[in-house]
């Protein structure tokens, strides 16, 4: 990655606001663009920007697919990393468990994606020294 950040971001902002203007606030082309945008600011390490445009596009996706659809899984896990990134592990488990049980629920519990979160979630678990819970998830 070049990290181009000052480059992108208004490329970032433009596209989002040509959407918010074409297809409405609420549109989940919208929360993508938030979702976006929030992972650039992440990158630079702009937590707070970052945290108030993940929990925007979250809010969206939920609203328009449900809380449990899997549309709702990306913006879900980049928030619990952004937490977890700043070692706000209270605030980063119940999305990555979250996230967790709805992989469970759209694809079984024998899916690729579902191990991911699994093992995602015991990384957490072992950050936090919570050893026993991040072995039982393997």
């Amino acid at each position: 990655a070049q990290r181009k950040y000052s480059e992108a971001l208004p490329l970032y902002q433009e596209s989002l606001s040509i959407r918010r203007e074409h297809l409405g606030a609420e549109h989940p082309d919208v929360a993508g663009g938030l979702n976006s945008l929030a992972g650039l600011y992440r990158a630079q390490g702009k937590f707070s920007e970052a945290e108030h445009l993940y929990l925007e596009s979250l809010s969206i996706m939920r609203r328009h697919f449900g809380a449990e659809h899997p549309n709702v899984l990306g913006v879900l896990n980049n928030l619990a990393v952004l937490y977890g990134a700043q070692r706000k592990f209270s605030e980063a488990e119940p999305l990555l468990q979250e996230s967790l049980s709805i992989m469970k629920k759209c694809f079984g519990a024998g899916h690729p994606l579902v191990a991911q979160s699994a093992k995602n979630l015991a990384r957490l678990y072992k950050a936090q020294g919570k050893n026993s819970e991040a072995d039982s998830r393997f």
